[in-house]
């Protein structure tokens, strides 16, 4: 009710269970799927994987939509690939610009799951990066360490060139080539690899 009743945003599909999620998503290819996490049979996180790993499905967006904000749901939901997290007591205004923004490309991390992502890896406790995203880490240029670095920090495309003194294009244009560098689908996979990587420290919260 709160989605269709919004002009610029249709609802071309819902599912009940992780299995009809992932079927449903490859029958209408939406731009923004609202996932939740624990449902009857097949859950959130094992559907969001699928659908993220799909390379015929590279357009289709994840956002998590939950009651639970446990670590290792966040966690994993975002290393998955999902485009973001947030919570079922989001305000129906919130909910709609989350659809919005995460339809544009951007991430989306509640306030407390950007504080407890912090507060893991700070603790020791996260898992290293894959392999392969930290030698593509290694490959990007020092202005692109940088930039990734002030996208963990949680800085938006035109805080980023405000700080870097670029303009807004270059600086999206380093967030882009970044992302494909180390293979992230979205921000929220740049701010996870910029704090397990050691690029951004707890603290250093802009």
């Amino acid at each position: 009710m709160i989605l269709e009743s919004e002009d610029d945003l249709v609802v071309v599909g819902e599912a009940g269970d992780g299995d009809a999620a992932v079927a449903v998503v490859r029958d209408v290819r939406p731009d923004v799927v609202l996932m939740d996490i624990r449902m009857p049979g097949r859950d959130g996180l094992s559907a969001t994987e699928e659908i993220c790993a799909d390379a015929g499905l590279a357009g289709v967006r994840v956002l998590v939509l939950t009651t639970f904000e446990l670590d290792e749901y966040v966690f994993e939901a975002l290393r998955l690939g999902a485009s973001g997290f947030v919570l079922k007591d989001l305000e129906p205004a919130d909910l709609l610009t989350a659809v919005r923004q995460v339809a544009s490309g951007d991430a989306v991390l509640s306030p407390s799951v950007t504080r407890r992502l912090v507060e893991h890896v700070g603790s020791g406790d996260a898992r290293r990066p894959p392999v392969e995203q930290v030698r593509a880490l290694a490959a990007l240029t020092e202005r692109e360490r940088e930039v990734v670095g002030l996208v963990g920090q949680g800085l938006a495309n035109d805080e980023i060139a405000a700080r870097l003194f670029l303009s807004p294009a270059t600086a999206k244009t380093h967030v882009s080539r970044a992302m494909t560098k180390v293979g992230a689908r979205d921000r929220a996979q740049l701010v996870v690899l910029a704090y397990e990587s050691g690029l951004v420290r707890p603290g250093w919260m802009a």
